[in-house]
């Protein structure tokens, strides 16, 4: 955290309820843990009786290697200050040589989460409307599942992740996100456009903007004579491809509204 931020916090003696939601980037291979909050900033702060936060730390090294097993670490810093209800989870970007430590406080309070990644733990999420989904490994069939049952009410659902999958054969088992009113497969793998426009592996029943490459959205609707996307393109109100396109014979196919 910077000088100031520090220089602010220190001033708020009399504080009695905190929340912080931040996201730090670091050239060294340190991390914010329980220690350094409690060192740093709660230590100044003796009234403080509440304590909300979510702290996302990166790590700007190349020669880190993740090791995962530091989530005990993390979450050990904090119940031994006395916060019991955290979660924390690691993973690393090999691309970008970039390791994340994200912990937060539970029961989970802010209305994003951002950065989830493989490694996500799970959890009851169904206060928040909004989530980006971010990493250099693949995001599998069942992680969806998951994140489509922890957060329950989501809206709005970023997918950044240039991997493709590696198990292609889905899992029978249908992913639902009924209340989903926009997807953002921008900068993402043409698998992760078939993932969630198939019928038969994702049901999205609201969906009212989508977000997508051209060429991809082409792709994975075969030029849009493909039926496999119609259902969850029918109620479609936006269609954002960041160029600029003639709309070809078969279009109305996958947007019967238009």
């Amino acid at each position: 955290m910077s000088k100031l931020s520090h220089y602010v916090l220190h001033r708020m003696s009399n504080l009695e309820e905190l929340t912080l939601f931040l996201t730090i980037l670091r050239n060294d291979s340190t991390y914010i843990d329980g220690n350094h909050l409690y060192d740093e900033i709660l230590v100044h702060m003796p009234r403080l009786n509440k304590f909300t936060f979510s702290i996302i730390t990166e790590i700007i090294n190349i020669n880190i290697r993740s090791d995962f097993l530091l989530n005990n670490d993390i979450q050990f810093s904090f119940t031994k200050r006395g916060f019991n209800q955290v979660c924390s989870y690691a993973g690393y970007n090999s691309t970008e040589s970039i390791i994340r430590y994200h912990v937060y406080s539970l029961p989970y309070q802010f209305e994003i989460f951002i950065n989830l990644n493989k490694f996500f733990r799970g959890g009851i999420f169904n206060k928040v409307p909004c989530l980006i989904m971010n990493d250099t490994n693949p995001f599998e069939h069942e992680l969806f599942k998951l994140v489509s049952q922890d957060f329950s009410c989501l809206e709005d659902l970023h997918i950044v992740n240039t991997c493709p999958q590696k198990n292609k054969q889905h899992s029978s088992t249908l992913v639902v996100f009924p209340h989903l009113l926009a997807l953002s497969l921008h900068i993402s793998h043409v698998n992760y456009a078939e993932q969630f426009l198939f019928e038969k592996n994702t049901h999205l029943p609201r969906l009212l903007k989508l977000t997508i490459d051209y060429e991809v959205f082409a792709m994975v609707t075969d030029y849009f004579t493909n039926d496999a996307v119609r259902h969850n393109c029918a109620n479609l109100q936006s269609l954002d491809t960041n160029e600029l396109f003639v709309r070809p014979k078969h279009f109305h196919q996958c947007f019967p509204l238009w």
